[in-house]
């Protein structure tokens, strides 16, 4: 929002909040019915019935922007501004499908109205000529003075201002302006359309190529990430008068009053408005090359749609805790071409970027889906994907890389053992967290209970919190007889005395992990509290419980680059095994965390509080109930 929001700066459908696509509806159902429908072949027009899929090709060609800058810039190479994304630059480009909508509707409203819009040919070389003139001169002439008044201080805090919030700017930053700002930018863009038709020059390509051509340099000029090369330039050297580069533009985002030109430079050179520093910028932004991670995290995919979540996915998804969407299905399309392009690509990506005190942190993920891990046929392609970050991380000089999810699952490769073993040699050092997830969950359970009820499968965390417990003297029933035996053989006389198996369940503390079923769960009493200590969260069974996050912990407020959010976790949280490699890193600590070897629990807890990371409140989880 504008510092003082002018009149017309609200979009007039955003009251119909994810349902405002139904202001097109009308236009589409009619272009439909009259090409399909209609009996008189005249009425049955290719150019009224391309306009709603060719406003879905521009929501793709936009979304595939995004998607490349933001894997880009993640990687570090080529970028520009180094200042952070945050959340609130999130919340305030998330509408920039309005001017899709918009454009939509203008055309659909225009293709009523002029009757000379009617059956385009596909191609004309004269209306392409007009176009690309009429583009070079009226249209680039008058956005210059435009946008130079909009920079004036009345116009500037009333509309153009909200554009400007955006510093480090994405490709859809280029779109992020107040309702009546968009207006004056389509009477702009109209000057070449209408031209067109009306002098009977327009083509089905001169439309749509001169709005793609829009789109294109609009978000690349927002990609923070320079990507022309030189040659370009030495080739044809009045070229740098008429096309602008990422680096260019993003001078006018961090100087304000230089670099007003729409795409074509050559009127801040007439007018004088060229900001020194551009072919600087240019170069130095070509050269240089991203820093090299001190600290990675090792992920995976979760479920299919879990690709639509990824910050390399949607913005305003990933900026959220991930659910499943009803609508989701309507785009199983992509969705199983995304799950063929991971099938096929095979390789660790990187997934995003952050930086905390001295230290350089990234994501990468594995093209994995959670299902997968249980395949054994899948463990052994999935092992070499995990080795071959690993042994990336250690030729690139990593200190620190922790595994998340199930890539340190016990039955796959021994809680991260398994690499260690083979490469005994590495410098770099793996960790699976377990020490910091056993002191979140012991720190997550109400002060002065004495008994809690432990369920869900074993594992390293469960074992430790179970052995932390019964040392500390609170009770620990367990659900299932097996897992009762199992942890009373590894455990003191002295210790095992406060291990009991399953009689009553009157605790109203439930640690749980993974296969805890919903039969388990309707054993609890009414207001029992479900603290997880597995990765997963546990399905949800009761409407009269509160269920607690998965380990995890709030990052502090000068961590960098917070954008969006780590699977089901909300905004700012981070799960405990990614905080503890960050923490590995932090201390220097000269040692794996793998296999059977766990950290001081409360050293580790220490040194987390110490660095800034907060535990997270039990009053959070009435935010999850089901």
């Amino acid at each position: 929002m504008a510092s003082k929001p002018g009149i017309l700066t609200e979009w007039p459908w955003t009251w119909l909040g994810n349902f405002k696509y139904v202001v097109l509806a009308p236009y589409v159902t009619h272009s439909l019915n009259s090409f399909f429908m209609s009996e008189d072949e005249s009425k049955r027009d290719m150019t009224y019935l391309i306009i709603f899929p060719f406003l879905f090709f521009r929501m793709l060609h936009n979304q595939i922007w995004i998607s490349v800058s933001r894997y880009r810039t993640a990687k570090g190479d080529n970028r520009i501004v180094d200042k952070t994304i945050e959340f609130d630059q999130i919340d305030r480009e998330r509408n920039w499908d309005d001017q899709i909508i918009l454009n939509g509707l203008l055309f659909y409203y225009g293709y009523t109205k002029l009757e000379q819009s009617h059956h385009m040919p596909i191609w004309r070389t004269d209306g392409i000529i007009m176009t690309a003139l009429l583009q070079t001169g009226p249209v680039e002439f008058l956005y210059y003075w435009l946008h130079r008044a909009l920079h004036h201080h009345f116009l500037y805090s009333r509309y153009h201002s909200h554009h400007h919030s955006s510093v480090a700017t994405e490709p859809i930053t280029s779109v992020i302006h107040p309702f009546a700002e968009h207006i004056a930018y389509f009477l702009l863009f109209a000057i070449p359309l209408l031209t067109t038709v009306l002098t009977g020059t327009a083509s089905i390509v001169s439309f749509g190529g001169y709005i793609t051509y829009i789109d294109f340099m609009n978000n690349m000029g927002h990609c923070n990430f320079e990507i022309i090369p030189k040659w370009m330039f030495s080739s044809f050297p009045p070229l740098k008068y008429l096309m602008y580069t990422p680096s260019y533009h993003s001078l006018h985002h961090t100087q304000f009053r230089t670099n007003y030109s729409l795409f074509m430079p050559m009127y801040d050179y007439i007018y004088d408005t060229l900001d020194k520093s551009s072919d600087t910028l240019y170069e130095k932004s070509l050269e240089r090359q991203g820093k090299s991670p001190d600290m990675v995290h090792l992920t995976h995919l979760t479920t299919p749609e879990s690709i639509y979540h990824l910050r390399l996915g949607f913005a305003s998804f990933a900026s959220e805790p991930y659910t499943s969407k009803w609508y989701f299905w309507l785009m199983w399309p992509v969705t199983l071409w995304s799950m063929m392009v991971t099938w096929i690509y095979g390789h660790t990506f990187t997934v995003e970027r952050n930086v905390f005190k001295s230290l350089n942190l990234q994501t990468w993920a594995i093209p994995k889906y959670r299902i997968q891990y249980f395949m054994q046929w899948q463990r052994e392609t999935i092992n070499n994907l995990i080795e071959e970050a690993i042994m990336e991380a250690d030729r690139k000089g990593i200190k620190v890389l922790s595994l998340g999810l199930l890539n340190q699952e016990e039955q796959l490769n021994n809680n991260g053992e398994l690499y260690i073993r083979r490469h005994p040699e590495l410098k770099v050092k793996v960790v699976d967290g377990s020490s910091l997830a056993v002191a979140v969950v012991l720190n997550s359970i109400p002060k002065g209970t004495t008994q809690v009820v432990l369920g869900g499968h074993l594992s390293k965390v469960a074992n430790a919190i179970a052995l932390a417990l019964c040392q500390g003297g609170v009770k620990v029933v367990t659900l299932r007889e097996e897992e009762y035996k199992k942890l009373k053989s590894s455990l003191t006389p002295e210790v095992a005395a406060n291990l009991v198996p399953s009689k009553t369940y009157a605790s109203k503390i439930w640690l749980v992990g993974d296969g805890l079923s919903e039969d388990e769960q309707l054993k609890a009493p009414k207001g029992t509290l479900f603290i997880p200590f597995s990765q997963f969260p546990p399905r949800k069974a009761r409407k009269d419980c509160l269920y607690f996050h998965t380990p995890a912990m709030i990052t502090p407020k000068h961590f960098e680059n917070v954008d969006s959010c780590e699977n089901w976790l909300p905004r700012r949280v981070m799960s405990a095994w990614r905080v503890a490699g960050i923490l590995h890193a932090l201390e220097g600590w000269n040692e794996h965390e793998c296999g059977n070897m766990m950290f001081d629990i409360e050293k580790v807890w220490k040194a987390s509080l110490d660095h800034g990371f907060s535990p997270l409140t039990t009053a959070s989880a009435s935010e999850s109930k089901a």
